[in-house]
């Protein structure tokens, strides 16, 4: 892919500061926005056994994460 030049760079800047995109206001979000409260962030070894157990099973992280959950919640608490 080539890069842009210079002044085609200065056209595009001057064209978007003319030509803002809009925004609507009181529409949905975007994925991150709309998902917010499910982004959770683990450990480098948590997300190294899922991405592992996604590759050997031809899953999802999200498929694999979610099968531990509810293994986890099919098993009582002591």
């Amino acid at each position: 892919m080539s890069r842009m030049t210079e002044e085609e760079a200065t056209k595009l800047d001057e064209e978007v500061t003319r030509n803002p995109p809009a925004v609507k206001s009181g529409q949905k979000g975007g994925f991150f926005a709309e998902h917010a409260g499910n982004i959770v962030v683990v450990d480098n070894l948590s997300a190294a056994y899922i991405r592992s157990r996604a590759e050997a099973t031809g899953k999802s992280q999200t498929e694999v994460a979610g099968e531990l959950v509810r293994q986890r919640i099919a098993v009582p608490s002591p």
